[in-house]
């Protein structure tokens, strides 16, 4: 079901803070710090490598900025023993950071992506990816993301905006996957390794 795991690499992208502050919209999905805990636990479990992406905003007053407390990751989600950090102030984790070539070195061609938001960094990210030629997937159920303004005066739901992300994505640029699967699958490479 699931490509090569062993050259896979977990990317958590902007699990930060910043996005519980009320100055943002309202997000949808109540079980993404549950879900991203669980794919971070077993996936570490399996022992395989995790680079964490966190979003360092140059915009002034940012609740993403360093030295901000939305900066900080959200509880359980930082890096842990030597796990690297990637910090980016775009929508790609690959512009502006040395993701690539730590993705060259641990001779990764797998990348399963999730994080907040859907719609722009982790889909910016997962497009960039595919296009650079890295096997993209997406775990659906570990994003997030916010009503957004339609221009015209109404609100696009969450929800409307996260399923639409999910499909383009899953369309032309990555595979789509739950939680609870690669979980799964993690348990079975875990088996088959002891």
């Amino acid at each position: 079901m699931f490509p090569d795991l062993l050259n896979a690499v977990l990317l958590p992208i902007d699990m930060q803070k910043a996005f519980d502050d009320p100055s943002w919209p309202r997000r949808w999905n109540g079980a993404v710090d549950a879900n991203g805990l669980s794919l971070l636990g077993a996936w570490r479990a399996a022992k395989m490598p995790v680079i964490h992406v966190r979003h360092d905003s140059v915009e002034p007053g940012s609740t993403l900025a360093p030295g901000r407390p939305g900066n900080a990751f959200r509880d359980g989600f930082g890096p842990q023993g030597d796990e690297p950090l990637v910090a980016k102030s775009v929508n790609s984790a690959f512009i502006g950071t040395d993701l690539e070539q730590r993705l060259r070195r641990l001779g990764t061609d797998t990348i399963f992506a999730y994080g907040i938001s859907t719609d722009m960094c982790v889909s910016t990210t997962v497009r960039m990816g595919a296009n650079l030629g890295y096997r993209m997937i997406l775990v659906e159920d570990a994003c997030d993301c916010f009503d957004l303004p339609d221009g015209r005066g109404g609100t696009i739901p969450a929800e409307v905006i996260h399923a639409a992300h999910v499909a383009t994505l899953g369309f032309e640029f990555a595979r789509v996957v739950t939680t609870r699967d690669l979980v799964r699958a993690l348990a079975g490479t875990r088996a088959v390794a002891t």
